[in-house]
């Protein structure tokens, strides 16, 4: 079994290109936002404990099955330990479960310009029922940013199985390929 954290800041295109991926792989998707829009949906608000628990459930399951691989969608704060210890949770929840996993990072970087375009995009908009909202979102976006330390330094991913992409002018296929080359998926 597989597991592959696709990482990036918010709007990078996580979600678009995990669904690239699975088109030309075994892997199958859960982004992030499968567990926050029922979640909010359901509570009227984003409930962090709620979402958790969901997360975990389906982690647990995915690892007990025998499916090839998942790819976890997933904005990486790393000036955030726990953020850091987040990841590490997953992963031994695999491997707790399956000793032979095999984990995987592909991480997304773009400008503040082009994410705040892509914000925008019919695929995220239908998928994603709390980013409708644009101006609201945009805000978050510009908000996290100036938070959050979301892309990488170098090094400072702890896989093995490591890829760092600037996908700015690189179709959400062409990243996908590229990951899936780049791994020998």
């Amino acid at each position: 079994m597989k597991l592959m954290f696709l990482i990036g800041n918010c709007a990078v295109g996580k979600m678009t290109v995990g669904q690239e991926l699975t088109k030309i792989t075994d892997f199958r998707l859960f982004h992030n936002h499968m567990t926050i829009e029922p979640v909010i949906e359901i509570f009227g608000y984003y409930n962090s404990k709620a979402i958790s628990r969901m997360r975990e459930v389906v982690f647990e399951e995915f690892a007990a099955s025998d499916n090839y691989g998942l790819i976890f969608t997933y904005m990486w704060a790393f000036d955030q330990q726990s953020d850091r210890d987040y990841v590490e949770h997953v992963k031994e929840i695999f491997k707790q479960r399956n000793e032979d996993v095999e984990f995987y990072c592909a991480e997304l970087v773009a400008p503040r310009e082009i994410r705040l375009q892509r914000n925008v995009t019919e695929n995220r908009l239908k998928n994603k029922a709390s980013k409708n909202d644009i101006e609201a979102s945009n805000q978050w976006l510009i908000n996290d940013d100036e938070k959050y330390r979301i892309e990488s330094l170098d090094g400072e991913v702890p896989f093995e199985n490591y890829i760092k992409i600037d996908n700015s002018d690189l179709s959400p296929e062409d990243t996908a390929r590229k990951i899936k080359e780049y791994f020998n998926l």
